[in-house]
């Protein structure tokens, strides 16, 4: 059973960097972000690095209150470990996210929904969770996640754009 679930998970992997590789080729703003959890286990973000005029006020660039898939398609998450985002466990598997912006205050959307075309269902919401936020010591011309290992089993998503950086903890279970 173990050998059955390790050969699957590797395979899951090699799709997801074949898939990753050849979706980052096809478009220049296509960016990834990994949280590597210990033993093996890690959580893989791929995104649109959306430029942004800083110039000009952000709530004219981006749909402030409304939900917003960067670049017109849906971030992807994908874990080969059981992760908790907020108060909700997301089981081993593929996402997609969103956010709804807000000024210096962002809601994260784990959806159960794997369409990346950026179509977005809230019937399939997994979480909602309000992220923290912290004003940018200089303005990030274009939207950009990272992850930040802050303890073994645990990292901080970061989604940085304009004047403020927004973020929430993500624990391996």
């Amino acid at each position: 059973m173990y050998r059955v679930t390790y050969s699957l998970l590797l395979l899951a992997s090699l799709v997801v960097s074949v898939g990753g590789a050849l979706w980052a080729q096809d478009d220049p703003t296509a960016a990834t972000a990994t949280c590597n959890f210990d033993d093996e286990k890690q959580l893989v973000v791929q995104y649109q690095r959306v430029p942004i005029n800083i110039k000009k006020a952000l709530a004219l660039q981006v749909p402030f209150g409304k939900v917003w898939a960067p670049g017109g398609k849906a971030m992807t998450i994908f874990t080969n470990t059981p992760v908790q985002i907020g108060s909700v466990t997301v089981p081993i598997g593929a996402y997609t996210m969103y956010v709804i912006p807000g000024g210096n205050r962002w809601t994260l959307i784990v959806s159960k929904n794997t369409d990346v075309s950026g179509s977005y269902d809230e019937q399939q919401d997994l979480v909602r969770v309000p992220l923290d936020s912290g004003e940018l010591p200089s303005p990030e011309p274009a939207f950009s996640l990272s992850f930040a290992h802050i303890a073994p089993q645990q990292c901080n998503i970061r989604m940085d754009l304009d004047k403020f950086g927004h973020f929430a903890d993500i624990l391996r279970k």
